[in-house]
């Protein structure tokens, strides 16, 4: 008799600047939930942050959710970017303000570079508004190839994110 597979957990980051933000961002929580083969984990506060690349426009509402998922992680990611399509989300240039962005930051401790799947996030290391809700959830995270999580935080210091209550 074999034995299945066990979950994997993975992170999502969660951002949206757009009509109500942390509506969005709690939308996309319960949109997490209804996933096939996925449970919802921990999630972290909301947190206000600076935008990053197109400076004009209103600050991002982010979160990190944890997910336990039997899907694989290209499809977890499709599965991802259909939640972005059905909240209305659109990228008519990059970095533009959006409804909701979701990034898979981390599945399990894979590393990937392939079109259209980066993992872990090429960028996470260097995003304080990833990081500390990031640790929030999972303290001892790693972020596979970089080490751990926290130290990656404490090189963001000069980054302003705010937790809301």
């Amino acid at each position: 008799m074999s034995r299945a597979s066990p979950p994997v957990t993975a992170y999502v980051g969660l951002g949206a600047n757009l009509a109500d933000p942390p509506a969005q961002i709690r939308s996309a929580i319960d949109a997490l939930r209804q996933l096939p083969g996925t449970t919802l984990g921990r999630v972290s506060s909301l947190y206000r942050s600076a935008p990053v690349g197109y400076a004009d426009q209103p600050q991002y509402i982010n979160a990190v959710a944890e997910v336990h998922t039997m899907l694989p992680a290209r499809t977890l990611l499709e599965s991802l970017l259909e939640v972005e399509a059905r909240h209305g989300r659109v990228r008519p240039f990059a970095n533009a303000p959006r409804l909701l962005d979701l990034d898979l930051l981390i599945y399990g401790d894979e590393v990937r570079d392939e079109p259209g799947l980066q993992l872990p996030h090429p960028r996470m290391h260097e995003r304080r508004f990833v990081l500390e809700p990031l640790c929030e959830v999972a303290p001892e995270s790693t972020i596979p190839g970089r080490g751990p999580a926290r130290d990656w935080l404490a090189r963001t210091a000069g980054q302003q994110v705010e937790r809301l209550r």
